[in-house]
């Protein structure tokens, strides 16, 4: 992967690195000194920040009390931890290497080691897991004071395992209704506890928001390292072989390893509008105006104010955001939303 920095040293084009995300597979696997080398070379061909952010993925069952100890000594000042959930029946049907007493040790481990820059992930809409069951497990999130907690609706996709499941008739996923009230009540419990839904998934106490998630729904440009490796700079969008042993013979012998979507303004404006009404900033329709030349509000007008009277949309002058409940419908808002034609 050293490799594949050097050769794309010029992608960025000279912007600022201010985040570092070690992700994807099993990153906890690399020692600190193949951590600080892969930092050292990122230091070495471009321009980093003077206190980036740089984050490790880990699960519970590999974050143990050595692991934890050996990562605070390198450059890694984030972890974000796999919990998915802190119960045993959930994390048995979602065939997880952890049990739910990892999950809680993994966190107070490192916290105990020092990290205070903790992120924690859950999963919601398990079938079988009832109201109670949700809450319970939010309550434990809060109750070990992280400042960052992503959550995450269950998605059953066609070719993996529940989705052959689903497709038998052996697994019923969840129903819409058991889903939003599932995200309703986590929006309620975390904002009563302190936290900031600043992303329909992404809740952070004050001045704990990801920055690496953060420059995504901004736009900014970024690079990813590695097999299934995606980045954006802005004018295209890439992404890596996903096959280990064909990605690594490609950049050792010079072939591509890569496709490329080029972006023309039309996806640019419609991602702009997709990610950005995700996030409670909303989008800025002046910005859209003056950057691309157009007016969201035309021939959208009776349908943004049908949005306002449901309570689903907020305007204030050229600001424009979803509500809580609002939330619930971003991918199908940000579509009504979307411009055929630039």
């Amino acid at each position: 992967m050293n490799s594949e920095l050097i050769i794309r040293k010029e992608y960025l084009e000279g912007e600022k690195v201010e985040t570092i995300y070690f992700g994807g597979g099993t990153p906890s696997l690399l020692s600190v000194d193949e951590l600080k080398r892969f930092v050292e070379v990122i230091n070495n061909i471009h321009e980093v920040d003077s206190n980036p952010e740089i984050t490790l993925e880990g699960n519970p069952d590999d974050l143990t009390k050595e692991k934890i100890r050996e990562l605070k000594g390198g450059p890694v000042n984030r972890l974000s931890i796999g919990i998915q959930s802190f119960r045993e029946n959930d994390l048995r049907w979602m065939n997880r290497a952890h049990n739910a007493s990892q999950s809680e040790y993994a966190v107070k481990l490192s916290q105990d080691a020092g990290f205070d820059n903790i992120t924690i992930d859950l999963i919601y809409s398990i079938p079988g897991m009832s109201i109670d069951d949700w809450k319970e497990n939010i309550q434990k999130a809060i109750s070990l004071d992280v400042n960052h907690i992503s959550a995450y609706s269950l998605t059953i996709e066609p070719k993996t395992f529940f989705g052959h499941q689903e497709k038998k008739g052996s697994l019923r996923a969840v129903e819409q209704e058991t889903s939003e009230e599932q995200f309703l009540l986590m929006c309620e419990l975390l904002s009563a506890a302190g936290y900031e839904q600043y992303e329909v998934s992404n809740f952070a106490r004050e001045g704990c928001r990801s920055r690496h998630n953060t420059s995504y729904w901004e736009g900014k440009k970024y690079i990813g390292i590695g097999p299934s490796a995606h980045s954006f700079n802005g004018k295209s969008r890439q992404w890596n072989i996903s096959n280990n042993a064909v990605y690594t013979r490609a950049v050792m012998t010079g072939e591509s390893y890569f496709e490329q979507e080029l972006l023309d303004d039309r996806i640019r404006l419609n991602e702009y509008i997709m990610t950005r009404l995700r996030t409670s900033a909303g989008i800025d329709l002046g910005y859209i105006s003056q950057a691309f030349g157009i007016d969201v509000l035309a021939g959208h007008e009776d349908m943004i104010e049908d949005y306002q009277r449901k309570g689903k949309i907020l305007r204030n002058g050229q600001n424009l955001k979803l509500t809580g409940k609002g939330f619930l419908l971003a991918d199908r808002i940000a579509s009504d939303l979307f411009i055929v034609e630039v």
